[in-house]
């Protein structure tokens, strides 16, 4: 096919070399024919002319006297300056022609200095006797002119005779040559057509088909290799892809049935999980209860029979149990984040928050805290989860305030590539940098408790509560003095967003 290929090429280059000389040729011959033959045939003509109006006016001259007839002898010199220098440059490469041409001046030479200038040259206003005297010689001198302009322009009327002629076979060999070239392409067209359906065509088509199999899932239907080296080797390739996909396939419906199990047995733990946490929150707390009851009703009933060390007993014992029912109060709200409250709607923050700062109004008015906010928007997510949220991080701004200056908590939201930022900042005891993931971490307390009471499951619940909204929460290390808690969420699609908007504008 190779071969083929560059001996055709190799034709074509042959027959287009030649057909560039024939054009070359042709172009040449018409030229000479549009430049030079024609041109220099005019011109022997316009030099005859300008030989007869001189004689015409010289012999007119002669025979009257009259001044007029000297215009045409005059104007006569003039065209056969002109034509002679016109000839002169278009037969500069025709030795025969320019030797035609200079019988013909000469002897326009001799008639000139015999008959023509003698006769210009005499007075006017009277007949010239030498026109007279020498008319004879003058007819004679002349006609010798005639013969040589007639034999000039017969041998330039031939040599353009002779370029049409060659003009005409240098046509009919183009064309030839032209048509040689248009059959050659015409049958190479069909050879490479028959040659591409042969070699590529089928070949593809057949490795089409085999793709279309495996793509339809027959991942065992093996992809043949055949065709030119180029489809041979993405045959070979996409054999190896069918051979790495077809076993991804088996590792993936391995992993599929895993995953099964490990689903089955995970809904199976997340039951266990719920009964526990029915356990957790009844059974467990109600003993709880009655161990702290009791612990009190002894202390009422025989407190004059208990010493100092008794009674601070029986109170460790009603504190621990206290602690244990907040304790598991508290791990069951962070077990419930996204298992019981997993339903989206949009949430007017401006509203939570007002609702969230009223449930502290107790804490608030207690502190003397000042609380502030920039205008919030709605998002998407749980009413209950996000109010948890505020709420503890208001709290916590409150519970960790400084005894040196009046409390105040700000949180300001910002939208900034799709998120809302939020930040909640105060101005108390501050957080550490050091403490910064630490606090996030559930029971990792940075105080005892009876500095600041609480079971260290704040921050980890915000933590689990902002993640499952689709966000992130940190401490901001470089504010001083208090702390700074960032947190993300994501925003309203552009719809929801604008109904939102739309609402809060028509609300009273």
């Amino acid at each position: 096919m190779t071969a083929g290929a560059c001996a055709a090429l190799a034709v074509l280059a042959v027959l287009a070399a030649t057909g560039v000389w024939v054009f070359a040729r042709s172009t040449a011959i018409s030229d000479r024919l549009v430049d030079g033959s024609t041109p220099a045939l005019v011109a022997s003509v316009r030099l005859e002319g300008a030989l007869i109006n001189q004689e015409t006016g010289a012999r007119g001259y002669g025979l009257t006297g009259e001044p007029g007839f000297l215009e045409p002898y005059r104007s006569g010199l003039q065209q056969q300056k002109d034509a002679t220098a016109q000839l002169r440059t278009l037969l500069a490469d025709d030795p025969a022609g320019g030797a035609d041409l200079d019988e013909v001046l000469a002897r326009a030479e001799t008639w000139q200095s015999r008959f023509g200038r003698p006769v210009a040259t005499a007075p006017a206003g009277a007949p010239v006797a030498l026109a007279t005297e020498r008319a004879d010689e003058g007819r004679q001198d002349f006609n010798a002119i005639r013969v040589s302009a007639a034999h000039l322009e017969k041998d330039l009327e031939a040599a353009r005779d002779r370029a049409h002629a060659e003009l005409h076979h240098v046509r009919s060999q183009r064309n030839w040559i032209f048509s040689l070239i248009a059959g050659v392409i015409l049958a190479l067209t069909v050879l490479v057509f028959a040659g591409l359906r042969r070699g590529v065509t089928l070949p593809l088509g057949r490795l089409s088909d085999d793709v279309r199999r495996v793509a339809g899932g027959n991942f065992g239907h093996p992809i043949t290799a055949s065709g030119p080296a180029d489809l041979r080797r993405l045959a070979v390739d996409v054999e190896g892809m069918r051979g790495r996909l077809a076993a991804e396939l088996a590792f993936s419906d391995s992993a599929r049935e895993q995953l099964d199990l490990q689903a089955a047995e995970l809904r199976r733990s997340n039951a266990e999980l719920e009964q526990f946490a029915y356990v957790a929150s009844h059974d467990l707390q109600e003993p709880l209860r009655k161990v702290a009851s009791f612990c009190q009703l002894l202390q009422r009933r025989y407190a004059d029979q208990l010493d100092d060390r008794a009674v601070q007993y029986i109170d460790f014992a009603v504190d621990g149990a206290n602690r244990m029912q907040t304790l598991i109060h508290d791990l069951l709200a962070f077990s419930r984040v996204g298992r019981l409250h997993t339903d989206n709607e949009t949430v007017d923050l401006e509203e939570l928050f007002s609702r969230t700062t009223d449930a502290l109004s107790i804490a608030v008015e207690e502190s003397g805290a000042r609380i502030t906010h920039d205008p919030l928007p709605a998002v998407s997510g749980d009413a209950t989860q996000l109010g948890m949220l505020l709420q503890n991080l208001v709290s916590n701004a409150l519970k960790f305030r400084s005894a040196e200056r009046t409390p105040a908590v700000q949180l300001s939201a910002r939208c900034e590539d799709g998120l809302w930022h939020f930040a909640v900042t105060d101005n108390g005891i501050g957080i550490g940098a050091e403490y910064a993931e630490r606090v996030f971490v559930i029971f990792q307390r940075l105080h005892t408790r009876e500095a600041y009471p609480g079971n260290g499951i704040g921050l980890a619940l915000c933590k689990k509560i902002v993640e499952f909204h689709g966000g992130t929460i940190a401490i901001d290390p470089g504010h001083t003095p208090g702390a700074r808690i960032t947190f993300t969420l994501p925003r309203l699609p552009l719809p929801q967003a604008e109904s939102a908007a739309d609402t809060e504008r028509v609300s009273p």
